[in-house]
């Protein structure tokens, strides 16, 4: 785990080098957020994070968060949670309470269940479909053939706030395709938010064309096992 110095200092490494793949590719000056990957990390080592001016996170868990950022948000109330976890429909009313966006809308159940909690809340909570990519049957998201569709019922059926697109490419691929592709399915349903990359090829998902990249490890170290 890194110390409070490392974590300012990778924040300000990582920032820089979306600075600079901005530039490379002719893109707009912080058309790209950063959203720091807090998934398993200890609430202090969050903080060290918040204290050096980050505020963007995502988390995994629905509970896990719960546990870790109510009093967080009491100190920090700017702070913007990005659920990038599978969620579980049973978790539908806490993920509405908790996140401001959650990135893994990915089924008619769920999202009909995210609708009815915003609905009886008055939260406003955004919500990003995630695209199996790759049609890797042991992850989560909507194919790339039934996106369009699922996209236009969770807009007109349920009345979700559908604003961007998540995807995560498999290991053994070129991750290019892959984000090559969800901006595809974004550009031809009026989608501005992409949700592509990470620590290992981030710089590749702003050429791209990524409006938010999900960075955890470069950020706060190898987690431990």
């Amino acid at each position: 785990m890194y110390p409070t110095g490392t974590i300012h200092k990778n924040l300000k490494t990582v920032q820089q080098a979306i600075d600079s793949a901005l530039r490379e590719n002719n893109r707009l000056e912080n058309a790209t957020k950063l959203i720091a990957v807090s998934k398993t990390r200890p609430q202090e080592v969050i903080e060290h994070a918040l204290k050096a001016g980050q505020r963007l996170f995502g988390e995994n868990r629905v509970q896990e968060t719960e546990q870790k950022w109510v009093g967080l948000k009491k100190l920090y109330p700017d702070a913007q949670l990005h659920l990038i976890g599978p969620l579980q429909t049973n978790k539908a009313a806490l993920a509405v309470s908790l996140f401001d966006v959650i990135e893994t809308i990915d089924r008619l159940k769920l999202a009909t269940a995210v609708s009815r909690h915003i609905k009886e809340t008055g939260r406003k909570v955004l919500c990003f479909i995630q695209v199996n990519t790759g049609k890797e049957l042991q992850k989560a998201g909507v194919f790339p053939e039934a996106a369009d569709r699922f996209i236009e019922t969770c807009r007109s059926t349920l009345n979700l706030s559908v604003e961007g697109l998540m995807c995560i490419p498999p290991t053994d691929e070129e991750p290019a395709l892959h984000f090559a592709l969800l901006r595809k399915i974004a550009e031809r349903n009026n989608i501005k938010e992409l949700s592509m990359g990470m620590s290992a090829d981030y710089e590749t998902a702003i050429q791209f064309g990524a409006t938010y990249v999900r960075i955890g490890t470069a950020i706060f170290g190898s987690r431990p096992h």
